[in-house]
C-alpha cells in the first residue's frame, strides 16, 4: 500500500489582520492507495497545488508520501481538511485543483 499526506494551508487570505485563524493548526487528510493504482500518477503529477478563491482567499495543498506510522501519526494530530476534501478528490481525477471557472463550467 501507499499512502499520501495531503496538507492544507492558506498562504494568501482576506483576514484584517493578515492571518487565517486555523494557521497554528495542522490540517491535513492520509489517503490510501494500492501499490499500482493508475490514481498514482496523477497525485504524483505535482506536489503542491494551489486554489484561488477569487476573493483574496488562496488554499494550497501540499502532497507527499509518508509510510505507515507517518498514517498514523497524522491522522491522530489532524485538524481535518475543513470541508476542503473535494480539492484532494479533483487532485486525484485531474491531476490539478481545476479552477473556478472550470469548476462553474461543469454542469
Amino acid at each position: 500500500m501507499k499512502y499520501y499526506l495531503y496538507t492544507l494551508t492558506m498562504p494568501n487570505n482576506n483576514a484584517w489582520n493578515g492571518k487565517w485563524t486555523g494557521e497554528s493548526n495542522l490540517y491535513c487528510r492520509v489517503r490510501t492507495y494500492a501499490e499500482k493504482a493508475n490514481i498514482l500518477e496523477n497525485i504524483r503529477a505535482s506536489p503542491s497545488h494551489y486554489y484561488n478563491f477569487g476573493d483574496g482567499w488562496g488554499a494550497r495543498v501540499s502532497i507527499q508520501e509518508v509510510d505507515s506510522k507517518g498514517k498514523a501519526k497524522y491522522n491522530k494530530i489532524s485538524q481535518g481538511f475543513c470541508g476542503y476534501e473535494w480539492m484532494i478528490d479533483e487532485i486525484e481525477q485531474f491531476g490539478r485543483i481545476k479552477t473556478r471557472n472550470e469548476r462553474s463550467e461543469t454542469p
